[in-house]
């Protein structure tokens, strides 16, 4: 598993650090990776699908011509 070393934290924010592990009942390691984990992975984050489908709606549904083009493609020339 990898690990990460913070260097340079400051002593008051080692202390709060501390403080809020504290009040969540864990170890302040386990709360530095519940802050990261909530800060690049949001439970909140928007899911493309969801935001597309809710588009689709703002326009009462799209019409979509989805027949697939069958014709080969040309290879590419490179002269």
């Amino acid at each position: 598993m990898p690990a990460v070393t913070i260097r340079n934290l400051s002593e008051e924010t080692h202390r709060a650090l501390k403080r809020r592990a504290a009040l969540h009942g864990s170890s302040t390691e386990a709360e530095i990776r519940a802050i990261l984990e909530e800060a690049v992975r949001p439970k909140t984050r928007t899911m493309i699908g969801t935001e597309l489908a809710a588009f689709g709606q703002n326009f009462e549904g799209l019409q979509l011509d989805l027949t697939r083009d069958q014709t080969p493609t040309e290879p590419a020339v490179f002269e």
